[in-house]
């Protein structure tokens, strides 16, 4: 045991979380085969048939497609909890904004690239629009983000419906048609492979990067770690709270708002319902734990959700109910979530061993 705790002693903090994200998956899938083989099902057929439909081409290509707004979302989350901030409202945001995007999509006349560029450029606007009202929320009445934020998505989904029935309802088809007008050519965004993967995904790409720069390599980043690990000492430093805290909103809103897009302007080239998917939200807080707020995390975890998720139906046929893919990725939420507080209780641990040894040398030098 204590030739263990030596090498764990040695490992870099870096190794250690690493090694805990993979063990907190890993035991998912002993839990969930133990749950398989309890229901009468072969865990090994479950899991064999997972890793051998998902690794086809059309599959992995599926995979990526998924990723896309796992990543948006889940980049959107992480700037809040790097403030200490946890924005749920990620699902309105987005879906507001999709809205807001769609519809003005169709009264932009504009060359294909601008075109596509100023309608994502409303799309973060409406998604941080949305999320200040939260932040203002916070900071001038002290009211908690997580209610907020929870408030905020009933009413984002409630108007939206309101208007849909009212206004948006296509009557040549008997008002079964419930969507914004079609976008024009110059407003879509192209595939990169035809029909199975969109250029959105690039675009999503990018964006993690430049949350990697802005939150990891930049001044504005350090303070907004720094607010968000210590508010007191922040300001003790001259580092505005407050501002902090709009700001993280602001730009978690601004990439909330891009989530819906790849529906919006690769695939239904419109807004409605049926027409766009939901769930991302809640989604983007899952992938954000397991990948620790790391872009590397982010991507890498989207990636396994997206796999996961491209193989469900593939699950149904062979017998086995597509719905362990759902639960195998709840119970790696858990298991992250665990996990992590052991991993965290034995850094702090570690470090204040390490803090008390050099201490001592340093009095025994003296």
């Amino acid at each position: 045991m204590a030739a263990r705790k030596n090498v764990l002693d040695r490992l870099p903090r870096s190794a250690i979380i690493l090694l805990s994200s993979l063990a907190a998956v890993v035991l998912a899938l002993l839990i969930c085969g133990l749950m398989l083989l309890v229901t009468g099902k072969d865990p090994i057929a479950a899991y064999r048939t997972i890793l051998e439909t998902g690794s086809t081409g059309n599959k992995l290509l599926e995979m990526l497609k998924r990723t896309t707004p796992l990543i948006l979302s889940a980049t959107a989350v992480a700037i809040g909890f790097k403030m200490n901030l946890l924005n749920i409202g990620v699902e309105g945001q987005y879906l507001f904004a999709a809205l807001i995007a769609a519809e003005s999509a169709t009264h932009i006349s504009a060359p294909p690239v601008l075109h596509v560029l100023v309608v994502l450029a409303i799309a973060c606007a409406a998604g941080a629009f949305w999320a200040s009202i939260a932040a203002i929320l916070k900071i001038t009445r002290g009211i908690n983000e997580v209610i907020s934020t929870i408030m905020l998505n009933f009413i984002s989904l409630s108007v939206m419906q309101w208007l849909f029935d009212n206004y948006m309802r296509d009557d040549a088809d008997g008002g079964l048609r419930v969507t914004t007008t079609e976008i024009a050519p110059s407003g879509r965004i192209p595939d990169i492979v035809d029909g199975r993967l969109n250029g959105m995904w690039l675009i999503a790409l990018f964006v993690v990067f430049c949350y990697w720069l802005i939150v990891f390599r930049s001044k504005f980043g350090f303070r907004l770690r720094a607010s968000g690990l210590n508010s007191k000492a922040a300001q003790t430093a001259g580092i505005a709270a407050n501002r902090m805290i709009v700001m993280a909103m602001l730009l978690s809103g601004a990439i909330a708002g891009l989530v819906a897009m790849q529906s919006v302007l690769g695939d239904e080239f419109a807004y409605g319902p049926q027409a766009t998917p939901t769930g991302f939200g809640f989604a983007g807080i899952a992938v954000a734990l397991l990948g620790r707020n790391h872009p590397i995390g982010i991507v890498v975890a989207a990636m396994l959700f997206g796999f996961l998720d491209s193989t469900s139906a593939v699950l149904q046929l062979s017998g086995i109910p597509n719905s362990i893919v759902k639960v195998i990725q709840a119970v790696v939420v858990i298991t992250v979530v665990i996990v992590n507080e052991a991993t965290s209780r034995y850094m702090n641990r570690r470090t204040a061993e390490q803090t008390a040894a050099a201490l001592r040398t340093e009095k025994a030098l003296a």
